[in-house]
């Protein structure tokens, strides 16, 4: 067994998705400091630990259906790189080292990291097959980021921030079902393919896409919000996210390869334009 076949199998990768877990200091100059980047830090690592352990037991549970999908059928407990008995292993050695790293150095997110690693674990054992419940607990994943991620720096989250989270993550959530529909995975792969197609998927893209562009817009121009934050320029950023938001949708609906996020994240040039540039502006909005 390689170490290239267990680090795949930890999909690191993917650990771009608890750099969420930052959004709250990030939209929080004030509370910058060595202190509390250390801190934000140590809370990424431990979702990173976390999410690696909730990857093994995933792997372990689709090994079978995997080896049937294009893609995932490379994966080391698919193909066999990688045994179920040593998954299990390494994912109980990562759940101990968040949880052990958590109650260390960031006590205060241990209520979070287990309502994450609890959430997930129904979803792999049952609430993955059920369309619908399925993306909203994805969403719901990278909302428990963000409410970690303004528990280790002691601020409330805004209404706003969880609520363009949760849409967000959402939105690519469906994109990443359109995928599946598109390349005619059945429910043998994924059972709850059953309760989409191609029609609602791209209606409820559309929905989510609206309703998500109209929260940051709310969110940019919003008397408190720019009062906190110090500026009345916040809209300046809503055109990098329109640019990324379409982009993805193009990627989605024209080209049809929306079916690894991380890949089209490290990847296509257009989203990491508008993921650069909307960083840069909201950077020098807030920290000018």
């Amino acid at each position: 067994m390689a170490l290239p076949a267990i680090l795949k199998l930890l999909r690191p990768k993917q650990w771009v998705k608890n750099t969420f877990v930052a959004a709250p200091l990030f939209f929080t100059p004030e509370k910058i400091s060595t202190d509390s980047i250390v801190t934000v830090l140590t809370g990424f690592a431990c979702f990173c630990m976390v999410a690696s352990a909730v990857y093994c037991l995933n792997d372990f549970r689709d090994r079978e259906a995997d080896r049937s999908h294009p893609v995932k059928c490379a994966r080391p407990l698919a193909s066999g790189a990688v045994t179920p008995a040593a998954a299990l292993v390494l994912m109980a050695c990562l759940l101990a080292g968040g949880v052990a790293l958590a109650a260390w150095r960031v006590p205060v997110i241990l209520p979070i990291l287990a309502a994450y690693f609890t959430i997930n674990i129904a979803y792999s054992l049952y609430l993955k097959s059920i369309a619908v419940i399925d993306v909203l607990v994805v969403a719901f994943g990278f909302v428990l980021r963000v409410q970690a991620g303004a528990m280790l720096i002691d601020v409330e989250p805004s209404a706003w921030i969880l609520i363009v989270t949760g849409l967000l993550a959402l939105f690519i959530a469906l994109a990443k079902r359109r995928d599946d529909i598109i390349r005619d995975m059945d429910s043998g792969h994924r059972k709850s393919l059953e309760g989409y197609s191609r029609q609602f998927l791209d209606g409820s893209l559309m929905a989510v896409l609206s309703t998500l562009l109209v929260s940051y817009l709310i969110f940019t121009t919003d008397q408190a919000v720019m009062a906190r934050l110090g500026s009345e320029k916040l809209y300046f950023t809503g055109p990098f996210v329109i640019a990324g938001l379409l982009r993805y949708l193009q990627l989605t609906i024209v080209y049809e390869r929306s079916g690894s996020p991380t890949d089209l994240i490290y990847n296509d040039k257009g989203l990491l334009l508008s993921i650069v540039g909307w960083l840069l502006a909201f950077g020098l909005i807030l920290y000018r």
